[in-house]
């Protein structure tokens, strides 16, 4: 059985890794599918609470099963800093690397140390479907930021964030190796699971 599933996002690049997480068993669209579905705002104060929002907004909207996901950047010397405002940590219309630029400014400002630069992404996941909540699921991963931008692959922050026990940033990692132990993959194989102990019909 497929099970479709539709995710709060009109982001193909995490549209797209979210797809390469669950495999084939699932038959994943995003809000590209729908444009009369209003934008959701965040607003939040916390990545749970913004995930929540989104999922139950556009789960009002559809008959389907909806995920919703909030991540960001949490780096030790800025204070938790981008956090849930990584998306927008350098304005409304700053591309990826003027945010990645920000933060490495940032930390050069305050001299962190290595230990300083510890960081981690963190993601979590908001499972609804008419207007009910049906679960949250989280994933973190540990690691620290790069001195400097390495390689082509991912979006967002992951040219600069080393994963603990790696040397290579997500962005110098092939895509399968990354989606095996990245924050959004730890949620959405909890999430999968959840999926799966649904009956037909459910």
């Amino acid at each position: 059985m497929v099970i479709k599933l539709v995710v709060a996002t009109r982001n193909r690049h995490k549209t797209r890794e979210i797809r390469q997480i669950l495999g084939p068993e699932f038959n994943v669209r995003d809000l590209g599918a729908y444009p009369k579905v209003s934008e959701i705002r965040e607003g939040g104060s916390s990545f749970e609470e913004n995930a929540k929002r989104k999922a139950l907004a556009a789960s009002r909207q559809l008959l389907a099963l909806v995920i919703a996901d909030d991540s960001g950047l949490e780096v030790d010397a800025l204070g938790g800093a981008p956090g849930i405002y990584s998306a927008r940590y350098a304005g409304a219309n700053a591309t990826e690397r003027d945010k990645i630029d920000k933060l490495l400014r940032k930390l050069a400002r305050v001299r962190a140390t290595e230990d300083e630069r510890r960081a981690r992404f963190r993601c979590v996941v908001a499972l609804a479907r008419n207007g009910n909540l049906l679960g949250t699921f989280e994933g973190i991963v540990e690691g620290r930021i790069a001195d400097e931008v390495r390689g082509d692959y991912g979006f967002g922050y992951d040219p600069i964030f080393i994963p603990e026990g790696l040397e290579q940033t997500f962005g110098e990692l092939p895509t399968e190796v990354k989606n095996a132990i990245s924050h959004r993959a730890k949620a959405i194989r909890a999430l999968a699971v959840k999926l799966r102990q649904f009956e037909p019909g459910d």
